[in-house]
């Protein structure tokens, strides 16, 4: 194991720590680091919060900020952040409007937020929730709710949080959160494993010639193992998953995410993207929101992810909102 750390048990602490040093506009609460939020709730605005395991950034903690969210529970690398970890940033976001949780689709954040919301409602805070899970290669259609969420979680973040900064109620944020989930897929391809710091060794073994198209980001199985191939060709393999259940019709609208996994030179992710505008270009869809870059990693994995999000004028509207976060930056269009 090749890492820039100390006592590996300490790995999130001290990566917190240093985050809170860097950045004014985030803090956490109840001393404890890893209830992490933004350092001046809106008031009267509705509270969002998301959660989940360390070794992802940017996701989650990253998109804490104006115009997406307003709080994260943090937990160890791949570890789900606790029921009261949760209810800790609940109670510091909720401005009086309501707090809506959108998190990805996991059994241990299922437990520990369906925990967090009972505990809030006993403090008088409501609270609605936002599963994400838009990776196509984890299920098949019909039974999307077995689905994991996976880095086009970040257009539910994006959407639920300009409609948040809009006015809009708790109500109308969650169902712009629903509608983003609804029209978002995301199919991964992985090339190399990844090493938990506690753990020491990789998590999988691959071949050097290899890639799992689907793989998860905790290291998930995949729906196929390959030879790797060009670029292209497996562009084209990746986008058929996509394109089999979005019905992109000519002058549709599409916001793209091209997301690395942490050990993928951006070189080679806007050769991604080249590739997938092509075949927007030919089906006459009209791309009108790029993001490539690392926006949901696992630690230092080879590979990348392409998400999808099928807008209509509303979510056109929200993606094109402000939003300015310590990881992420995008100005009004």
């Amino acid at each position: 194991m090749k890492k820039f750390l100390n006592d590996p048990k300490n790995f999130v602490d001290e990566m917190l720590e240093g985050i809170y040093l860097a950045n004014s506009d985030v803090t956490y609460v109840n001393d404890d680091k890893r209830c992490y939020v933004k350092s001046a709730p809106k008031p009267g605005k509705v509270g969002i919060a998301t959660g989940g395991g360390s070794g992802h950034l940017p996701l989650f903690l990253g998109y804490v900020g104006e115009g997406m969210l307003d709080g994260a529970a943090v937990g160890g690398v791949f570890q789900s952040p606790s029921a009261d970890q949760m209810l800790e940033v609940t109670k510091y976001i909720d401005q009086g409007a309501g707090v809506l949780y959108i998190y990805g689709n996991y059994t241990g954040d299922i437990i520990n937020f369906d925990m967090a919301t009972e505990l809030a409602d006993m403090e008088d805070i409501k609270v609605l929730s936002v599963v994400g899970n838009d990776d196509v290669a984890s299920s098949v259609v019909g039974e999307e709710h077995k689905r994991r969420g996976v880095a086009g979680i970040f257009f539910l973040y994006k959407a639920a949080g300009a409609a948040s900064e809009e006015g809009m109620s708790l109500e109308d944020v969650a169902r712009v959160a629903e509608k983003a989930k609804d029209r978002t897929r995301t199919i991964g391809v992985a090339l190399s494993s990844c090493v938990i710091p506690e753990i020491g060794k990789p998590s999988f073994e691959i071949g050097a010639d290899e890639m799992e198209i689907g793989m998860g980001i905790h290291g998930e199985n995949g729906i196929s193992r390959k030879k790797l191939t060009a670029a292209d060709p497996l562009v084209d393999e990746m986008m058929d998953k996509i394109f089999a259940e979005q019905d992109y019709k000519a002058d549709d609208g599409v916001a793209i995410l091209v997301n690395g996994l942490g050990g993928t030179p951006l070189e080679e992710l806007y050769i991604l993207f080249r590739r997938v505008h092509q075949l927007m270009s030919e089906r006459k869809v009209n791309v009108k929101h790029v993001w490539i870059g690392e926006f949901a990693t696992s630690m230092e994995m080879a590979g990348a992810s392409i998400s999808v999000l099928h807008l209509d004028e509303e979510l056109d509207r929200l993606m094109a909102a402000k939003a300015d976060t310590p990881f992420f930056k995008h100005f009004a269009k």
